[in-house]
C-alpha cells in the first residue's frame, strides 16, 4: 500500500548527495569499458544492457523482499518512457567514450529544457518569457561546451546533445505516468521493460566481456538502482522544487572522478560552459515550482 513518508528535507538532500554520486560513477564505469583498459572496448549499446540486465536484477530482488501492491500499469506509457530513457543512456554512454565526463553530464542536464518546449504541444502547458529565457540561458550554455569552431569542434558532443533530447521527451511520459502510478512501480517496470530492449538491441554487436568487464557492468547496473532507490525516496520526503537543485551535484562529482582517474581537468570553455546551463536550469526548475507547486506525493521506499 502506498505510504506517506514524514518530510524531511535535510535527509532529503542527503540522499539526492548519494544519487548523483552513483550516477557519476556510472558514467565514469561507462566511459572505462567505451576504452580498452580492461579489454576490448565494449559497444555503448552493450553497456547499456548491462545496466538494465544488473539494474533489473537488483529491483527485482528488493520487489520479492518488500512485496509492493502494483496496480494495473498503463503499458504504453511505460513502454514509451523505457524507451526514451533506454536511448537517452545509450548515447550518454556513447559519448563520454570520447569526451569529458564533465562536459557530457552537463550537456544532459539540458534535458528539462526540451522536455519544457515539448511540454507545449504534447501537455497544453503555457511558457511565459521567465522559462523561455532559462530555456535560452542553457541552450547558450551547450553551444559553448561544443566549441562550434573548426579546431575545438568536438562531434561527439552531438551525442550527449541527442541524449539530452532524448531524455526531455522521457520526462515528458514521466510526468503522465506519476499522475497514475506508484514510483517503485514505475522503477520496477522501467527496468524489466528496459531489459527487454536493450536485450534486442544488443544481439547483433554484443561480445564476450572479460571478467573485469562483466564486474564494472554489474557495478553500473547497481550503482543506477541505488541511485534511482535514493532519488525515490528523496522525492518522497522533500518538495520537488526543494530537490532538484541538488541533482546538479552529478556534475561536481563527474568532474571529481574525471580529475581522478583520467587526470582531465576542467578547461575555461568547459566550466563557463557548465555554469550557463546550470544557471538556466536552476532558473527553469525554480520558475516551474513557483508556476505550478505540488505537494509530495506518498510513496513506496525501495
Amino acid at each position: 500500500m502506498y505510504q506517506a513518508r514524514v518530510q524531511n528535507n535535510a535527509l532529503a538532500a542527503g540522499l539526492i548527495g548519494v544519487a548523483t554520486a552513483f550516477l557519476a560513477a556510472c558514467t565514469l564505469m561507462a566511459k572505462t569499458l567505451g576504452g580498452d583498459t580492461f579489454g576490448a572496448p565494449l559497444p555503448a549499446l552493450q553497456i547499456s544492457h548491462g545496466r538494465f540486465l544488473f539494474a533489473f536484477v537488483a529491483v527485482g530482488t528488493a520487489a520479492l523482499v518488500l512485496r509492493p501492491v502494483l496496480a494495473r500499469p498503463h503499458w504504453g506509457l511505460h513502454v514509451a518512457r523505457t524507451a526514451c530513457g533506454w536511448g537517452g543512456i545509450t548515447l550518454i554512454f556513447a559519448a563520454v567514450a570520447f569526451i569529458p565526463l564533465a562536459d557530457a553530464t552537463a550537456i544532459s542536464f539540458l534535458n528539462p529544457v526540451f522536455a519544457m518546449m515539448l511540454a507545449i504541444p504534447l501537455l497544453g502547458e503555457r511558457v511565459g518569457p521567465i522559462r523561455w529565457f532559462a530555456a535560452v540561458m542553457a541552450l547558450v550554455g551547450a553551444a559553448v561546451l561544443l566549441r562550434p569552431t573548426p579546431e575545438s569542434f568536438q562531434p561527439a558532443a552531438l551525442l550527449a546533445l541527442a541524449a539530452a533530447m532524448v531524455m526531455g521527451v522521457e520526462l515528458i511520459f514521466i510526468k503522465k505516468l506519476a499522475r497514475r502510478e506508484n514510483p517503485f512501480q514505475i522503477l520496477l517496470f522501467n527496468n524489466l521493460i528496459g531489459l527487454c530492449i536493450a536485450t534486442l538491441a544488443v544481439l547483433p554487436v554484443w561480445q564476450p566481456p572479460t571478467a573485469a568487464q562483466w564486474g564494472i557492468l554489474a557495478g553500473i547496473g547497481f550503482c543506477m538502482a541505488l541511485a534511482q532507490a535514493c532519488f525515490v525516496n528523496a522525492m518522497a520526503r522533500a518538495d520537488a522544487s526543494f530537490v532538484a537543485p541538488f541533482s546538479y551535484g552529478t556534475l561536481i562529482f563527474a568532474a571529481l572522478y574525471d580529475l581522478a582517474f583520467f587526470g582531465v581537468v576542467p578547461d575555461a570553455v568547459s566550466v563557463v560552459g557548465a555554469a550557463i546551463i546550470i544557471a538556466g536550469a536552476v532558473l527553469l526548475a525554480l520558475r516551474e515550482a513557483r508556476q505550478k507547486p505540488q505537494p509530495p506525493r506518498p510513496t513506496t521506499a525501495v
